[in-house]
């Protein structure tokens, strides 16, 4: 029996990266997996994946922009497992500018595709969360923690992700609902392309990683959402995990 046995899972921007890495975890756990994703050909690849370690896994293409539809991921998942145990919310686009240079048109994509999502399927999610005692991870970023330079917009909305992930730990506990939230540092496929188009800057980057690299989206992220999302962590609310090599101390 692994630690996820039987659960049913939902992440979004699933169908890469960390999303998937997360996701394949899981899967090995037990878990079933919905994953969430614009991409459409991206997700289906992702689902065949997936389904080769947990067969009832699904794919489900949704644009988070598309704030009214929200509600229906969930509706979605409902209907064809009849239950939710976990809410990973993973999902976020957003463009690098300085302050001086960001837009409302800016503010908009990182908003409107990582932190309005995050709340109004935390909502959604509610009362099916309830019923199972469920669990939230929701994503936080050192982007947003130490105020990195051309990050305004989408440090902006990571942090009020944290901020009503706090409000949410304090207000749902008695539900037996614990949420938290992941900051990681993660070799992905963008971090990938980053360092073949900025090899100096990647580099810069690494050295101030204590433990001299990024993490693996599957086990070193995987694994610590599989702890989340596990009754390991069943006594742990409210928390930002920093998942970043030691870059990050919080106090």
């Amino acid at each position: 029996m692994g630690k996820l046995e039987g659960k049913v899972i939902i992440i979004t921007g699933g169908a890469g990266g960390i999303g998937l890495g997360m996701a394949k975890a899981m899967a090995k756990e037990g878990a079933v997996l919905a994953i969430v994703d614009v991409n459409e050909e991206a997700g289906k690849a992702s689902e065949k994946i997936l389904q080769e370690i947990s067969p009832e896994s699904m794919f489900v293409q949704a644009d988070l922009l598309d704030r009214e539809n929200l509600p229906n991921i969930i509706q979605t998942v409902i209907d064809r497992y009849g239950k939710l145990n976990v809410l990973v919310n993973n999902a976020h686009a957003s463009k690098q500018k300085l302050l001086e240079d960001t837009t409302q048109e800016d503010l908009d994509l990182s908003f409107g595709t990582g932190f309005y999502p995050t709340f109004y399927l935390m909502k959604a999610a509610l009362p099916y969360l309830k019923e199972t005692q469920g669990n939230i991870i929701n994503f936080a970023s050192g982007a947003g923690i130490n105020g990195d330079e051309t990050q305004g917009a989408y440090a902006a909305a990571k942090e009020a992700i944290r901020g009503i992930t706090r409000v949410a730990a304090n207000e749902w506990g008695r539900f037996g609902i614990n949420v938290n939230l992941i900051s990681p540092i993660a070799n992905s496929e963008g971090v990938q392309a980053w360092k073949k188009a900025q090899p100096e800057y990647y580099e810069a980057v690494v050295q101030k990683i204590p433990m001299g690299r990024f993490g693996d989206v599957e086990k070193d992220i995987g694994r610590v959402a599989v702890f989340l999302a596990s009754e390991d962590s069943s006594y742990i609310s409210g928390q930002t995990i920093m998942v970043d090599g030691g870059a990050t101390k919080l106090r």
